[in-house]
């Protein structure tokens, strides 16, 4: 189990712009890996309503379970790995293994035996350091919708900033307000309903 501060910035792209910073920083389509977030929560959405979200990240036959939760700076990440086998049962009971992650969810007064899987979204990712930063390349499919974003992840607001506006600058890409991808799920999501 880890916990990590994620302090990160990001912005949708269009394909176009995804495009041209690949060509920009050489990643070849070759490095784009593909990871599964499947995402829970209880059918009123309890941790949704806490600012929270929990999800599975399925990537290369390893499954990690993480709580994300406001923090003063950034998002507090509770990081579990757990067995094929966990990811399964809770895949199809909601039932959440035991660990620091079910403890912190407790801990915010969720009702622990009533979540659910609320769908999974699939993202083809490529990652590069840049200027002591690590920039994310990100397609995103989810429901019946495709994203394209770039992400920039760092150890302070200021660095993270920094690289994130000039990589918008240099490219001539507008800011543009961007959510979590599990927010954007969940907005989509309700959407359809």
């Amino acid at each position: 189990m880890t916990r990590e501060i994620e302090i990160e910035a990001k912005n949708l792209l269009t394909k176009n712009e995804l495009e041209r910073l690949q060509s920009y920083f050489s990643i070849d389509n070759s490095q784009f890996v593909s990871q599964t977030n499947h995402y829970f929560d209880t059918a009123n959405y309890a941790l949704k309503e806490k600012k929270a979200a929990l999800r599975i990240r399925e990537k290369s036959n390893k499954y990690i379970m993480t709580l994300k939760q406001p923090n003063e700076v950034g998002l507090m990440e509770t990081n579990q790995v757990i067995s094929a086998e966990e990811a399964k049962h809770m895949l199809n009971t909601g039932s959440i293994p035991d660990g620091d992650v079910k403890s912190d969810i407790e801990a915010l007064n969720v009702p622990i035996e009533h979540f659910t899987c609320l769908g999974s979204l699939t993202t083809s990712r490529a990652e590069i350091q840049y200027n002591h930063q690590l920039v994310v390349l990100d397609i995103s499919h989810y429901l019946d919708t495709l994203d394209y974003e770039l992400e920039v992840e760092g150890n302070s607001v200021e660095s993270v900033q920094e690289v994130f506006n000039h990589i918008l600058k240099q490219h001539n890409i507008p800011k543009r307000p961007t959510k979590n991808k599990i927010i954007r799920f969940f907005e989509r999501k309700q959407q359809q309903m």
